[in-house]
């Protein structure tokens, strides 16, 4: 390089070529960077199953930060998306009743008009993309009238489920210092008993389990007919359920017989007994009520 000047300034364009592509390539994948910030009303959801039916609900969720929200951010007497950004959605996986309508499974929007003077109203419209400007009453499903509830501070605009059951819950969404809700009934026995008839067939495990449902729900008749299909294999947790159905609907020395059954052959096969201790306690509970009610 110091005898000639050409090769040096080969290698100097070289080097300055390489820097070039260097900062070419670095500014292309600055460039192609997203930025990833908080978001003012980040994307919440929710999902509760009641009974057998699936009940989602997705929303954003803003925040108060310091705003008036009724009557200023949210205008009163004005219907509005419930929520921030895209349209409120919920979800139902099977028919649901609301206020004696009945609402098929799939997904609604869900839109609120709050009031000035009394109930606030809920609307669930069939047009699941519906927002203010768009919003057509007539694709109401049904649309509920609700008192607002006073709440301590909710900074962030949030929807729960409470107090719910096999067979309703309530939905509320919160939002400052208001809550306003509905309540929504499901049809688990149908779909508990539809289900139970669709797969029964022979199998003596699905009547014990049928019989078990019918038991916790003290349909003793219907019990006793799926436990004396699932008898048929004669194992003792099918005797130790029928016991307990007979107790339930009053027949004492039929439970008695039924449960000293089930512990005969619980006995064959101790490691596989794990219901030992109640079968027993049972035996000796209803052995002395049953002397009791004899004298």
């Amino acid at each position: 390089c110091f005898q000639t000047l050409k090769p040096c300034y080969s290698i100097i364009i070289a080097k300055n070529s390489l820097l070039t592509l260097l900062a070419i390539f670095g500014f292309a994948a600055a460039s192609q960077a997203q930025l990833t910030l908080p978001q003012p009303s980040p994307k919440a959801s929710i999902t509760q199953t009641v009974g057998l039916t699936d009940i989602t609900i997705e929303y954003s969720s803003p925040g108060v930060k310091g705003r008036k929200i009724w009557g200023d951010l949210v205008k009163m007497d004005k219907v509005w998306r419930a929520g921030a950004n895209a349209p409120t959605k919920i979800t139902f996986s099977k028919d649901v009743m609301i206020e004696d309508v009945k609402v098929t499974k799939g997904s609604y929007a869900i839109l609120v008009t709050p009031a000035s003077n009394g109930p606030w109203s809920i609307h669930i419209n069939k047009d699941v993309n519906t927002l203010e400007d768009n919003y057509k009453a007539e694709n109401n499903i049904v649309t509920i009238k609700a008192a607002i509830t006073p709440i301590p501070h909710r900074e962030r605009l949030t929807y729960f489920l409470a107090d719910f059951d096999d067979n309703k819950t309530n939905i509320f969404l919160e939002w400052e210092k208001v809550r306003v809700g509905f309540t929504v009934l499901v049809d688990t026995k149908n779909q508990a008993e539809e289900s139970i008839k669709a797969t029964l067939g022979s199998q003596h495990r699905n009547y014990r389990n049928a019989a078990r449902y019918y038991l916790d729900n003290k349909q003793y008749d219907e019990g006793l007919k799926n436990i004396n299909q699932a008898l048929k294999s004669d194992e003792w947790f099918s005797h130790w359920v029928k016991a307990q159905l007979q107790y339930g609907k009053g027949m004492k020395n039929e439970a008695i017989v039924s449960a000293q059954k089930a512990k005969t052959l619980g006995d064959k096969n101790p490691d596989n007994f794990f219901f030992k201790d109640d079968v027993e306690k049972a035996l000796k509970e209803w052995k002395g009520k049953s002397s009791a009610v004899d004298k």
